[in-house]
């Protein structure tokens, strides 16, 4: 599993709230892609975290050197509120040891 963990003002937190509901959805279609969630920090609303579930490790790295994860990326460097542009989330990786 793997979660980004995002930073965002907390004026436009409903903002990129907004555009991750609206995602292109590419993602979903990768081999060993599982799931994805937006979550929002009841204490902090300004910390949002990505969490997406994948079959294994290899399917994840796969998905983020191919093609559509580069095009996205790169379409969000031009979106035109540059505060928001120049987040950088922080990324972990996690194993399920027990469920």
């Amino acid at each position: 599993m793997v979660q980004s963990v995002v930073q965002v003002p907390v004026e436009k937190t409903e903002e990129v709230i907004g555009l991750y509901r609206n995602r292109s959805r590419s993602v979903d279609k990768q081999p060993g892609f599982l799931s994805f969630q937006l979550l929002q920090n009841e204490v902090k609303p300004g910390e949002l975290i990505v969490h997406m579930t994948w079959t294994n490790k290899e399917s994840y790295l796969s998905w983020v050197t191919s093609d559509d994860f580069k095009r996205i990326h790169e379409l969000e460097k031009k979106y035109p509120d540059q505060e928001l542009a120049n987040i950088k989330p922080i990324v972990r990786r996690y194993t399920v040891r027990a469920d």
